[in-house]
């Protein structure tokens, strides 16, 4: 009679476990409505490092303490990093070009502009040239700074101080807007 309860008892809770199992259905696209309905993040990370890489060769590599991946929003899926970030981009020869750091980022995923906030510092290590700003946007189809907050420029020759910057990637070709400050130039 014993035997016959325990393989009652066993049979019985084979059954449930099998009943919870096909109970259970996990819809990916129902998962991520609900997260973007209460604002979730599809995914978080902690203490990431991503090494992004053209044909074989590191372009460049994101730390940053935290990193939450909201791209199970269908208007403008982004990227939140609100611990901060360190952007290290490389030359053709795999020497540190361009280090960009700030305190909080957002990068939009369908346009490629990143937006970069409090104490945001690009450093151009062959150049050494350095531009330190409040905000930042960063156009990285076009490979281009944008900031209307004041800004902070130096080179080896000149610091240049004012309201509104656009350059390039790293920091040539710029165009600075209200400046003052001393500035050494070449006649031709």
């Amino acid at each position: 009679m014993k035997k016959h309860i325990k393989i009652l008892l066993k049979s019985i809770a084979l059954v449930y476990t099998i009943a919870m199992l096909f109970s259970c259905t996990n819809n990916t696209q129902k998962v991520r409505d609900f997260l973007a309905d209460k604002n979730l993040p599809l995914g978080i990370a902690k203490n990431a490092f991503h090494v992004y890489k053209d044909s074989g060769r590191i372009t460049s590599k994101l730390i940053t303490p935290l990193l939450r991946d909201f791209s199970n929003r269908k208007q403008h899926p982004y990227n939140e990093f609100p611990n901060g970030i360190r952007i290290i981009n490389f030359n053709n020869k795999g020497k540190d070009s361009v280090t960009i750091t700030g305190d909080y980022a957002l990068s939009y995923s369908k346009t490629q502009v990143s937006e970069i906030y409090g104490n945001v510092v690009v450093y151009n290590h062959s150049e050494k040239s350095k531009l330190e700003t409040e905000q930042l946007f960063w156009d990285q189809n076009t490979k281009y700074f944008v900031t209307e907050k004041e800004f902070t420029l130096t080179t080896e020759k000149d610091t240049i101080y004012g309201v509104g910057f656009e350059c390039k990637e790293d920091l040539s070709m710029h165009l600075a807007k209200k400046t003052i400050g001393r500035l050494e130039t070449e006649e031709q």
